[in-house]
């Protein structure tokens, strides 16, 4: 995997800081739609790094980023992002001068009508200028609609899709792309990554074909 950029290091004792302990401040999602492609995210990374607790990942959960002495908090809450090089832990937000001065490594938003102007350049320039986070998404799930971009110099680039239209996240070391009409994890394979029920299911199915391969060969199950 891409090694973790680190964001420069907030010097606390330049800035008056409020508490690391600050609630999200996000407004409920537009759609189940929205909803659910946020938690599909979610839950297929969560069963893919499995192993690992050196990351944190969420959902429409606010990042508090630059606070001021008169306590005026800018803040921004994307719909899906992805920090490295942090503990695994549950947080109430992200509170960036909390957190060592990490911002996020991955941001994918959920595009409606309502949000998508300001998702392609408001928080397109937030997100390279402020955040630095090296890969940006955007997906519409009714549209389909699907674009990526990697951080260059300090600007964004534009993702090229390879023979299947997948974007490539070095963040993340997987592609993401559209399958069924949902933004999915692919391997560096091409394989689908599975969402929890999928996995079951694989698992399941493979345990059946093992057991009838065996009753061929005459060979109880239970006595493996």
């Amino acid at each position: 995997m891409t090694p973790v950029i680190a964001s420069p290091e907030v010097n606390p004792d330049l800035i008056n800081l409020p508490s690391g302990d600050i609630y999200s401040n996000e407004p409920p999602v537009e759609s189940s739609i929205h909803l659910n492609q946020i938690f599909l995210l979610l839950s297929c990374l969560e069963l893919f790094w499995h192993d690992r607790h050196d990351y944190f990942a969420a959902g429409n959960l606010t990042i508090y980023y630059q606070p001021a002495q008169n306590q005026n908090i800018e803040f921004r809450g994307p719909d899906f992002f992805v920090v490295l090089g942090t503990e695994k832990k549950d947080r109430k937000s992200w509170v960036v001068y909390r957190e060592g001065g990490r911002y996020p490594h991955v941001i994918v938003e959920i595009l409606s009508d309502s949000t998508a102007g300001v998702d392609r350049t408001i928080k397109k320039e937030i997100y390279q200028d402020i955040f630095r986070t090296p890969d940006y998404f955007w997906f519409h799930p009714e549209t389909l609609e699907f674009q990526g971009f990697h951080l260059v110099e300090g600007k964004y680039v534009e993702l090229i899709p390879n023979d299947r239209g997948h974007l490539w996240s070095q963040q993340l070391g997987l592609y993401l792309g559209i399958h069924d009409r949902q933004l999915r994890y692919f391997a560096e394979t091409g394989e689908l990554v599975p969402t929890p029920n999928e996995a079951r299911i694989r698992e399941h199915d493979r345990a059946e074909r093992l057991a009838a391969k065996l009753r061929e060969l005459n060979i109880d199950p239970e006595q493996i």
